[in-house]
């Protein structure tokens, strides 16, 4: 098992650490906004697109930043899980007695990234997690075939708020005993007319993995790109 003192990096690209990684939707994002990318997830992720090391994700964070090693970075991106407190779990799952208690992150995951010194990003579904909405996302705004929203804490920078377009229609499936049909997928779960593989691949623009687990976690590489082209545009103008 790599040590994230092994990771490789591209050093003609800024640096973005990547934590929480999952499949990468996200990372492959900022890898096309011009990012280099190092992943870091609790599972072995094979398919993740860049260097990659399987551990404890706030406990490779602590490491970095003792050690001084996070000066490599120029941007910190962390998708903690967000079971504890998104829309699914604090709503219908929690009404019906369904699923079980989830631990809370991102107090912790927030201290450390505080302590690294650099711009930062928390992302994290809509609900009740405890993140500031500092920014919005949602699938419409790219044209994609998902519609999942999200909610970004920017640590350290900030961006405006793109305008929200009016939704196409319904998510397609079964919802409380009927069936509705809709331009989006439920990229999510695997009942009740949820989406396939091949559909959520589509939908989301994600073409290197096919683990349903990995697809239904992860965020499109269109929220990345945009939140990485905003980034350095910003630190592009701020320096000169």
């Amino acid at each position: 098992m790599t040590q994230p003192t092994d990771i490789r990096r591209d050093g003609h690209r800024p640096a973005l650490l990547d934590l929480f990684s999952c499949s990468g939707g996200i990372a492959m994002g900022y890898h096309r906004a011009g990012f280099a990318v190092d992943g870091v997830d609790i599972l072995d992720r094979p398919r993740y697109p860049f260097p990659h090391h399987q551990g404890d994700a706030l406990k490779a964070l602590a490491r970095l930043v003792a050690s001084g090693e996070i000066e490599a970075y120029t941007l910190v991106h962390a998708s903690p899980p967000c079971q504890h407190g998104c829309a699914l779990t604090v709503g219908t799952n929690r009404s019906r007695g369904w699923g079980r208690t989830h631990v809370q992150l991102i107090p912790d995951l927030r201290v450390l990234l505080d302590a690294t010194g650099l711009p930062y990003v928390i992302e994290q579904p809509t609900g009740r997690a405890p993140v500031r909405r500092d920014l919005s996302l949602c699938g419409e705004m790219f044209g994609l075939g998902v519609i999942r929203h999200r909610n970004f804490e920017l640590g350290g920078w900030n961006v405006p708020q793109p305008t929200h377009p009016k939704h196409r229609g319904r998510v397609r499936g079964w919802r409380h005993g009927a069936y509705f049909d809709g331009p989006y997928v439920a990229a999510y779960g695997s009942g009740g007319g949820k989406a396939t593989v091949a559909e959520m691949q589509e939908a989301m623009g994600i073409d290197w993995t096919d683990v349903r687990e990995e697809l239904t976690e992860a965020v499109p590489p269109a929220f990345g790109e945009w939140i990485g082209r905003a980034f350095l545009t910003q630190a592009t103008a701020v320096a000169a």
